[in-house]
């Protein structure tokens, strides 16, 4: 099993930056695909984005596309979320989970772990 845990969440102006992390430990990170979800107050908690265990292929939610990119260090055990020009509808908690595969992570079926989440908010 991997354990997660997310930092980087805080408080930040309309259009400014932050950077997420999500520390791993456990089973070999390297063997699991990542992504970062995201719950909105009063929202049902879903997909931003994801990378393959290789981090040769990503995907996002369109909503962030061209804003958000997610990146990972295997030697460091490491998912980043980088967030540009944020927004305040992009308020909520964000978890990374890990996945067997890329296709489960953007599905959000058979995660095999969540972190506890960290939260954004965006102010206007």
């Amino acid at each position: 099993q991997v354990q997660l845990v997310e930092s980087g969440g805080g408080l930040v102006q309309a259009g400014g930056s932050l950077r997420l992390s999500c520390a791993a430990s456990g089973r070999p990170f390297s063997t699991y695909a990542m992504g970062w979800f995201r719950q909105a107050p009063g929202k049902e908690r879903s997909f931003v984005a994801a990378i393959s265990w290789s981090g040769s292929i990503t995907s996002y939610t369109d909503s962030v596309k061209g804003r958000f990119t997610i990146s990972r260090d295997n030697t460091k055990n490491t998912v980043y979320l980088q967030m540009n020009s944020l927004k305040p509808e992009d308020t909520a908690v964000y978890y990374c989970a890990a996945a067997k595969s890329i296709w489960a992570v953007q599905a959000g079926n058979s995660l095999d772990a969540w972190g506890q989440g960290t939260l954004v908010t965006v102010s206007s």
